[in-house]
């Protein structure tokens, strides 16, 4: 019940707010050098990191520093982490800032599971005013956590990609279903499937063992991480956006000169921006393409063996 009021007073907010002037490019005048230690995104290829956020750490935010602040980045796998573990790392230091999604830990703060419900966002655009209507409450209770949200990003429509043909949702009962986040599991219950948390990088051998059926995940990181491969059919019902934040250490932000802690700030901002519109929007189509073999596809990897693009059905969009 106080979920349902939460909801429905977050799309009573989303609908009143209006965009912003756009900012200014950050920079940062002379001073005390400073490296930052990040891991964001699950693996090295997929393009949110490699195209977007590793260009920021290794080229923009050294040049537009003046060379005071340098990052040493990394992704979840190269840490050998699921995502699950980086909020936790990030308050406890061994990070300065980190990057996962909101479900990831959601049990902690329920809140962040209300940003993005399973049904609840059918475009990027909405899910992005429900994310910031949210901001000040998410910030409210993450700082109980020694950490803040100073950035956000979606990643492509989370889509099912399966093994076996499937027309509708209701071919998913019995099947087993990797998902992430309470309420894709209960949405996965409700059709009368089994879901299966898995770690991102567990799943292609998952799948291609058949261990799960299906596995939900962004067209375009299903495609940077070949699960066109080993799956036949991709459902382009979009389920989430699995949007994630960018979680700075508050210890250790607040020390900052205020110079820096501005830097910081606008710049992530900027990569949030970006973010949304590469990630949320560019990806998306992107990444059907590419997994349906098309010559559409820019950014990802055309499949060699192309996948069968399954349109939802009208009743499936009315569930949603």
């Amino acid at each position: 019940m106080r979920r349902l009021a939460l909801v429905s007073l977050v799309l009573l907010v989303v609908f009143m707010m209006v965009p912003g002037p756009g900012a200014a490019q950050p920079t940062l005048g002379p001073g005390p050098k400073l490296t930052l230690t990040v891991s964001s995104h699950p693996i090295p290829v997929h393009p949110q990191y490699a195209k977007l956020d590793l260009t920021y750490y290794s080229e923009l935010i050294p040049k537009r520093s003046n060379g005071r602040i340098s990052v040493k980045s990394s992704t979840w796998s190269e840490l050998g982490m699921t995502g699950y573990e980086i909020v936790r790392m990030t308050r406890q230091g061994q990070l300065d800032i980190g990057n996962s999604p909101l479900t990831y830990i959601a049990q902690d703060v329920p809140v962040l599971d209300v940003a993005d419900l399973a049904g609840l966002n059918p475009t990027v655009e909405l899910a992005r005013k429900v994310l910031d209507a949210l901001k000040p409450a998410v910030n409210k209770e993450l700082e109980k956590f020694n950490v803040k949200l100073i950035g956000s990003n979606p990643y492509p429509a989370q889509i099912l990609f399966c093994r076996h043909p499937i027309r509708e949702l209701a071919d998913l009962k019995g099947r087993k279903v990797r998902t992430f986040g309470p309420t894709l599991n209960d949405l996965m219950k409700a059709v009368g499937a089994t879901p299966v948390s898995l770690a991102y990088a567990e799943t292609y051998t998952a799948l291609e063992r058949g261990v799960v059926d299906c596995g939900i995940t962004g067209s375009g990181s299903g495609n940077a991480a070949k699960w066109h491969e080993v799956t036949t059919h991709q459902y382009t019902l979009p389920l989430t956006c699995a949007v994630s934040g960018y979680y700075p250490n508050l210890a250790w932000l607040n020390k900052q000169s205020p110079d820096v802690r501005k830097f910081i700030e606008d710049t992530w901002r900027e990569i949030e921006d970006k973010q949304w519109q590469f990630g949320g929007v560019e990806l998306t189509q992107d990444g059907i393409d590419c997994n349906s073999g098309r010559p559409t596809c820019k950014v990802g990897t055309r499949a060699a063996r192309p996948m069968v693009e399954v349109k939802p059905t009208e009743a499936d969009r009315a569930l949603m």
